[in-house]
């Protein structure tokens, strides 16, 4: 029997050489379910308006793996306790923490799968895998869903400041070349600190948390919000409506096996079995771009339009305003598609939308950042900062656009 070497290394073009832990983890990245994070990209469409962010998924959880290592290592020389099998229990979880994403990364929860989000999702890839891997995943699982009684190792996975965000606020930085974003993961993690079994911030890595926070703000605007990439994911998630509402009405679309069992199935929370999970774990972003190359050429009116914006790049136009838009505005431009076009004011709704989008880049009442003082007193960093704009990012910020037909 062939048997071969799991202590490999990765060269990351972020943080250099990465290494595998041990050969549990080596196995985990082998599996089909992770490997299919290699088909899925980590920032959606945004290369329709950043050409560099072509990175995955794949590329993002190992990224976070490689932190939280230096997070365990830094805590454990300041004397904080964790146990080998809390440690791998850690780097199971941050791994797998993104499995559950579906093509483009977000498209698919507001489309073709109803009510259920992609942390679910990974949740019952987490099931199964533990199954497969006799059981040598629950506490992991524990850890992912909050449920472990040292709350630190849960905030190193999901909090404000997680070794989720320390990777994908610099990844994303790099890939797209905006600058602005990047941050200082490492000597953020070299500041981190266990009090009471709660993480928190050194006081002398404040101002890198200052930094974090604001590119934090700025890469959502600039970059995740973005309105060239907004109006491309409300076209996918469309694009993916419209198919299934043909499907439904006994259109023949083609589609791969696993996109087609998508269509035709109504697919929600309760109906997610394992044969939804394994049609799930088969479906990535190469299904999606086939078909739409495909439905270009549909007869359907709506389909074949919306697919041509895509691929071609031809999108919406799309404003953004500080204030709702008007409803005779809508009204307006649904009238103009209707006439142009001689369509319903159903199909209309396909081109013509409004919508808002919310970012709050600190939220203070959620998993606050904590400052450990010299003092050794523990306090929010909106109390600790000296900058006026640490209390203006916990604010939310609404926009509001409209999109319709150049």
């Amino acid at each position: 029997m062939k048997t071969s070497n799991k202590l490999k290394i990765f060269n990351d073009p972020i943080y250099g050489f990465i290494t595998i832990p041990n050969s549990d983890i080596f196995d985990l990245i082998e599996h089909k379910y992770f490997q299919r994070l290699r088909r899925i990209s980590q920032m959606g469409l945004s290369y329709l308006v950043y050409p560099g962010a072509h990175h995955t998924r794949f590329h993002h959880a190992i990224g976070c793996m490689h932190l939280m290592q230096k997070a365990v290592n830094v805590l454990r020389f300041k004397g904080v306790t964790i146990s080998d099998e809390e440690e791998r229990a850690l780097y199971i979880a941050i791994l797998l923490h993104d499995i559950g994403h579906g093509p483009f990364s977000h498209a698919m929860e507001h489309s073709i799968v109803n009510g259920i989000s992609h942390e679910e999702i990974s949740m019952r890839f987490m099931q199964k895998l533990n199954k497969e891997f006799n059981g040598s995943l629950t506490l992991a699982i524990q850890i992912f869903e909050g449920q472990y009684d040292r709350p630190f190792l849960c905030e190193l996975i999901s909090s404000q400041f997680d070794m989720d965000r320390a990777d994908y606020l610099k990844r994303d930085s790099f890939y797209t070349g905006v600058a602005e974003g990047n941050i200082n993961s490492e000597r953020l993690i070299t500041m981190l600190n266990v009090v009471d079994d709660r993480l928190v911030v050194e006081e002398k890595g404040i101002y890198s948390v200052e930094k974090f926070l604001v590119a934090r703000r700025f890469m959502y605007w600039q970059v995740y919000l973005h309105k060239t990439g907004l109006v491309a994911e409300q076209l996918l998630t469309r694009v993916l409506k419209r198919a299934k509402e043909l499907s439904s009405l006994g259109v023949e679309l083609s589609a791969s096996k696993a996109l087609s069992y998508f269509l035709k199935n109504e697919i929600s929370a309760e109906h997610f079995d394992n044969d939804t999970l394994e049609a799930f774990s088969q479906l990535d972003d190469t299904d999606i771009v086939a078909a739409m190359k495909d439905w270009q050429y549909h007869d359907d009116f709506i389909l074949k339009n919306l697919c041509d914006m895509i691929i071609n790049r031809d999108l919406l136009k799309i404003k953004l305003k500080n204030k709702p838009i008007k409803r005779s505005t809508l009204d307006k431009h649904i009238k103009n598609m209707i006439i142009k076009y001689n369509i319903s004011e159903k199909d209309a709704g396909y081109f013509v939308f409004i919508d808002e989008i919310s970012n709050q880049a600190y939220q203070s009442k959620k998993q606050n950042i904590k400052i450990l003082q010299k003092t050794g007193k523990v306090v929010d960093i909106t109390k600790a900062s000296d900058q006026f704009s640490m209390k203006a990012l916990s604010k939310p910020v609404t926009k509001y656009y409209i999109c319709y037909p150049k």
